[in-house]
């Protein structure tokens, strides 16, 4: 009997790279199984994010690492996908000599392929063959083989690219333009999903409230009249889901009908990532964000209006080329404003085809990495002041997996998104159990059901 071949994968970045990821172990399964340990791996795959330059950095590091393997196991095959891969191409063979395999972020229904070929070439011609892909593949039939950690909780991609085209941001020239999916097609996987006992949903796209403005189908645009929010409308109707996320929206593009969706559907969660970048209009202006510090904050406005309980998180950029410390305060006054639940803060980096490095005013390592700090502790307050406002209170929590760190003990999340551990074992996983919220921390709650 043929031994099984074993398939490890490193992922770095979004909820996209992990779908990603997800896709390819179903894609070569049962050809390959999935393992944790890269010793007794057949194939390495590295599924790289360029969004920051130190995510980058983090390729060739572990490609480094990961040479002694292919010294001791001469048929080991090393690839790299994802963002970086789509960025530099040939460049990352010429940059390491132990890589087989490189393809895009559109070529991923190729990889069986691609893998076919490095091990064929490899058996004919009797040495290493090195392969280069980043064609972009029309989308396919959602996959029925998905490889997923958790089996309660799944991703759904709606739509990928973006439009928009932020001086500081490589998305659109990894990812492409913006295309959609039918809806046809989303609602399909949705109700597969929810037929496999899948519970919560996550839509994912470079920018989902841009959904359905260009819709294609087997690389023909197609004519469907739909909006986001018309979205969630029919997937709030998809019998046995019983929540609905999304990521990521952009903040030009909050609607008063999103607004109206997250009050209206039961199944649509209190919980909206917002990037705002900065809190400086003159910035956002030089980001290209096409919104205001005040726009932004009105939509903010309207929507704890019409949704009290709801929940915000965010992403900012300090040390952006010619922010100033007056602009970095308004960075920190908007922070203060909205009192984020939480925050994915970075420091400004150059990046490949983008704008930004042309800008004057470029700002020194040392003033990014203390306006980091600034506003990593003061994220840390607002965290904590908003989840002590949970103590004493009732909350639906989706229980998705066992506590590692305090045996006897599980952990899932709110609706808003947040953290919450409490006393149990495997039989909790994938029910939805209300909590009483026992203890408040700045990262997490505990509580008790009841």
């Amino acid at each position: 009997m043929e031994k099984q071949k074993r398939l490890h994968i490193v992922t770095y970045g979004c909820q996209m790279n992990v779908h990603d990821s997800e896709r390819i172990a179903g894609l070569l399964h049962p050809d390959y199984q999935l393992t944790e340990n890269p010793e007794e791996a057949d194939f390495i795959l590295l599924n790289t994010c360029s969004i920051r330059e130190k995510a980058e950095h983090k390729l060739y590091s572990k490609l480094g690492q990961l040479k002694h393997l292919k010294a001791q196991n001469p048929d080991l095959i090393l690839g790299v996908c994802g963002c970086v891969a789509q960025q530099e191409g040939e460049n990352i063979l010429k940059r390491s000599f132990s890589v087989d395999l490189v393809f895009g972020t559109n070529t991923l229904p190729k990889l069986p392929q691609l893998l076919e070929a490095v091990e064929q070439g490899r058996k004919n011609l009797g040495r290493p063959v090195r392969v280069v892909d980043l064609s972009v593949m029309d989308w396919q039939e959602p996959e029925a083989n998905v490889v997923r950690e958790n089996p309660f909780k799944a991703y759904i991609t709606i739509m990928r690219g973006c439009d928009k085209f932020c001086t500081f941001c490589v998305v659109p020239f990894t990812r492409g333009r913006e295309e959609s999916r039918p809806s046809a097609d989303i609602l399909k996987e949705a109700r597969g999903l929810a037929a496999r006992g899948v519970v919560e949903v996550t839509l994912l796209g470079q920018n989902v409230t841009s959904y359905g403005k260009r819709i294609l189908s087997h690389g023909e645009r197609i004519r469907e009249d739909i909006t986001f929010p018309e979205l969630l409308t029919r997937l709030n109707e998809v019998e046995g889901l019983q929540r609905i996320r999304y990521t990521t929206p952009h903040p030009r593009d909050l609607s008063e009908a999103l607004i109206a969706a997250i009050r209206d559907l039961p199944k649509v969660c209190e919980h909206i990532h917002l990037p705002v970048q900065a809190g400086s209009s003159r910035v956002l202006k030089a980001m290209n964000r096409r919104y205001t510090k005040e726009q932004y904050l009105e939509k903010i406005d309207r929507l704890k209006r019409e949704v009290p309980e709801v929940s915000i998180t965010t992403d900012i950029i300090v040390g952006f080329p010619g922010e100033t410390e007056e602009d970095f305060q308004d960075t920190l006054e908007v922070m203060e404003a909205v009192q984020y639940a939480g925050c994915f803060a970075f420091k400004y980096s150059n990046r490949p085809h983008t704008k930004s490095p042309e800008l004057p005013g470029q700002i020194p390592e040392e003033v990014k990495e203390e306006r980091l700090q600034r506003v990593l502790n003061l994220q840390k307050k607002l965290s904590f002041e908003k989840n002590k406002t949970f103590v004493g209170k009732v909350v639906e929590v989706l229980v998705d997996e066992i506590n590692p760190k305090f045996p006897g003990t599980v952990t899932g999340r709110t609706r808003t998104n947040h953290i919450v551990s409490l006393p149990g074992g495997p039989e909790w996983l994938g029910r939805l159990v209300n909590v009483e919220i026992t203890e408040a921390y700045p990262l997490r709650l505990a509580g008790r059901p009841v």
